[in-house]
Formats: structure tokens, sequence, C-alpha cells
């Protein structure tokens, strides 16, 4: 195998590694690791709230069933959409007091397990690794 393929593979199994660390934090409260983009998402729209397609577009992983996301979400009380009544054809999303409040609680132990995952590297290191996976990611 070429050089190329193993470095994708080593990419395909950190990432991997990293689903499995926050798998058990997520999972208690019924949330997949894409709920909880949205999630995180949504808090950082703040008011204003985003369109449904611009959540779709930042989200970590695409899906082609943002529509259903949403759904699962919102039948959680963890989100709530609105039409625009200058716009109708726009469907807004908003994070609920009962989504941030689950965030809020899930914030440190997210972090803990990014840091556990991350603690043999650096800050330098750190920088340069997010440094190369944007010039991957903007090749």
């Amino acid at each position: 195998s070429s050089l190329e393929e193993e470095t994708v593979v080593a990419l395909l199994k950190t990432t991997d590694h990293i689903h499995r660390l926050q798998h058990p934090v997520l999972a208690p409260h019924g949330l997949t690791e894409q709920q909880y983009n949205v999630l995180r998402i949504l808090r950082g729209a703040g008011d204003a709230g985003l369109p449904t397609l611009s959540v779709a577009e930042r989200l970590i992983e695409q899906t082609p069933g943002i529509t259903r996301l949403i759904d699962r979400l919102e039948a959680k009380h963890l989100v709530r959409r609105e039409r625009p009544a200058a716009d109708r054809r726009q469907v807004y999303c908003f994070i609920t007091p009962t989504g941030l409040d689950l965030l809020a609680t899930l914030d440190p132990l997210v972090e803990h397990g990014a840091r556990r995952a991350l603690r043999l590297l650096t800050k330098a290191e750190m920088r340069a690794l997010q440094s190369l996976l944007e010039k991957i990611r903007d090749a």
C-alpha cells in the first residue's frame, strides 16, 4: 500500500478512536454525535437561529437526512423550528433552553474526552495538526 493510503487509514482509525471516546458521554443522554453537533451549531447561532440548510452545511459529517435529524431533536424538545413570515419556504432552527441546559451538562464531559484523546500532544503539535487537517480539507 502507498503512504497516502496508510495515512488515510491512520486518519480513519483516529476518527473511530475519538468516536468511541465520545459515544459513552453522549449515549446516556440519548444523543448521537450528529445530534450533538447540531446542538453546538445552534448554540453558536444564538437568538438568530439558522436555516435548516445552513445547519446541514456546518455539520462535521454531511448527512442527507437533516430534516429527520432536526425532527428527532425537536421531539426531544432540544430544538424548535419556525417559518419566518417574510419567506414561508425557509425554516429556521433554534436551540431551546432545554438544549442549552443539556449542552452545559455535556460541555465539561466532552472537554475531558478531548483532553484525554489529545493528552500526548503539545499545544504546538495540536495547532500543527489542525493546520495540516485544514490543508487536506482545502485541497
